[in-house]
Formats: structure tokens, sequence, C-alpha cells
């Protein structure tokens, strides 16, 4: 997107944070200090924050459209899968874009990956106490890899790896700290991360990263396949996973996605999809061959 209002969408994020906390903070002040001058400046702040707040919702929903033909109309970046072994993939772009709901952070063709290696069970939702340690979770740890060649451009890896959030009173509980982190920007809700900009100034994000794991530092040079960091809990995240995305800028605030593919991948179908897909071609025992591509949402990715 370009022009006024296309800048005006990529930083409706920005706008969006500091006009919830002033409007916030002139709220409070106006409630504490004392009626005169000091209450009616308070007063103004929270109209101001208001209009911002306002205008930012409103510039996000009339810019939908747009945001997304931007987004839609871009070729597909093949890039090299982010972890190894076998993956669970939920929120696909395969299965609906916004992947997530949501345009904004550039996560619009993002992809979370939950490992689940064959014959390795990982806690059930709903099955158990509300929230597990990280530990409990058989992606906690695991190897995450550089999607593309290129130089490291942001990189935090100093926020704590938090228990599971494993049952429906826990995802409400999830829900309102989401609220919270997005006041504190990005970087509390997609916890650590790492940003890696590609020769073709296409950028690759990894998130939810263990804390103290990062192998790379801005301004190093990784190639695709690169071990980088570890998987963990960390940011606005229910379970340990690995959360993967392209965008066309370094700053998850107004950066727009780029829909991607996996290289040298196998995709197992989810399976009442694999059933399916058998009664039609009528071979259920066809092997899977590496491709590129993106698993819907509940197919196992093979790397």
């Amino acid at each position: 997107m370009s022009g006024v209002f296309g800048a005006a969408y990529r930083v409706r994020g920005v706008v969006l944070g500091w006009a919830t906390v002033l409007l916030i903070g002139g709220v409070l002040l106006r409630l504490l200090l004392p009626a005169g001058p000091s209450a009616n400046v308070a007063g103004v702040v929270a109209l101001v924050a208001l209009v911002g707040y306002v205008a930012a919702v409103a510039v996000s929903w009339v810019g939908r459209s747009r945001a997304a033909e931007y987004e839609d109309a871009r070729a597909e970046v093949w890039v090299q899968p982010p972890v190894r072994g076998r993956w669970l993939a939920l929120n696909s772009p395969a299965t609906q874009v916004p992947s997530h709901g949501v345009r904004g952070y550039g996560q619009s063709h993002a992809v979370d990956l939950v490992y689940a290696p064959a014959g390795v069970s990982r806690p059930e939702f709903g099955a158990g106490p509300s929230m597990l340690p990280a530990t409990d979770f058989p992606a906690f740890g695991e190897p995450v890899l550089a999607m593309l060649d290129g130089v490291v451009e942001r990189a935090s890896d100093w926020r704590r790896d938090h228990r599971s959030r494993s049952t429906m009173a826990a995802m409400l509980y999830i829900a309102l700290e989401g609220v919270v982190r997005s006041i504190g920007g990005p970087g509390f809700v997609v916890g650590n991360h790492l940003v890696i900009r590609g020769s073709d100034g296409i950028y690759g994000a990894v998130a939810h990263l263990r804390r103290g794991s990062l192998r790379v530092r801005p301004g190093d040079r990784v190639v695709a396949g690169q071990v980088i960091a570890e998987c963990g809990n960390s940011g606005n995240s229910t379970e340990p996973h690995v959360h993967a995305q392209l965008m066309d800028r370094r700053s998850f605030l107004v950066a727009q996605g780029v829909p991607m593919a996996f290289t040298g991948i196998t995709i197992e179908p989810a399976p009442l999809a694999a059933a399916s897909d058998a009664e039609r071609d009528g071979d259920a025992t066809a092997e899977p061959a590496p491709q590129a591509g993106m698993p819907r949402s509940g197919d196992f990715l093979e790397a």
C-alpha cells in the first residue's frame, strides 16, 4: 500500500497503542485530580486520545480490503521451514487469510507450528491443569532454523517462558492478558523473536522463542537452515510453538504480511482430510513426496 492512506494504515497500530495509553492516563488523572485547570487538561488529553483511538479503528476498518489486495497480490515466497521433524500446523494461511484473524503485526500469512513427533504425546487441551510448565511440552527447546539467507535485523530473548494456557478458563485469561501485552507493544505479544532481512527485501520472523536461546545477534549474517534459537513459550502463546511469518518491513508495527511456502517438506493431511483425499483419488497407499507448499490447519509438516 502506498500514499497517505497507506501510510496511515501502516501506523494504525502505533496510533492505537499510544491512544490507549493516553486514554487510560487521561481518565485516571481526571478522576484523581481536583476540579480545576489540571483536571481540565487531563480531560482534554483523554478526549484527544479518544479521537486518535477512533481514527485508528476507522482506518483499520476501511483499509482492510486494500490491505488484502496488496498482500494477496504479492507473489508467494519460497523459504525453508523453521523447524526439523514432524510438526502440527495451526492457524495456517492455507486454511484462511488472515491466518490469525487479524492483519496487525504483519501476520496475515503467518503459521503456528507445534512439535508432534510420531509416538510422542503432548498434554491435551482441557485434560489437565490450566497452566502447565513449558517443559511438559515436547516442542520446548527444539531448534529453530533460519528460513532464508540474510542479515539479522532484530533479536530479543530476555522475556520469560510462562506456563501454558491449557483450558477454556485459561484461554479467557490469555485473552485479557493479550490486551495488556498489546499496550506494551508488539515485543510483548510476539515474545522473544528474531527478524532476518533477505536480499530481496523480504523479512522473515520467528516468534515465541525460548528465553536466552538466541545463537545470533543483530548484524550477523545467516544462511537458511542454520540453527538460530530454540522453541519457547514467551509472549502471547498458549503452549510452546514456533510462529513463522514473512513481512515487507522489519518492524512488526508497520509491516504487512507476505505469502510464503516451505520448500523440501512433506505434508501429512489431517486424518479426515487424508481419508477424503484417498477416497477421491482412489489411492490410500501413496507415499507423500517432498514438495513446496503450506500445510493446512490440522495437517502435519515433516521437514
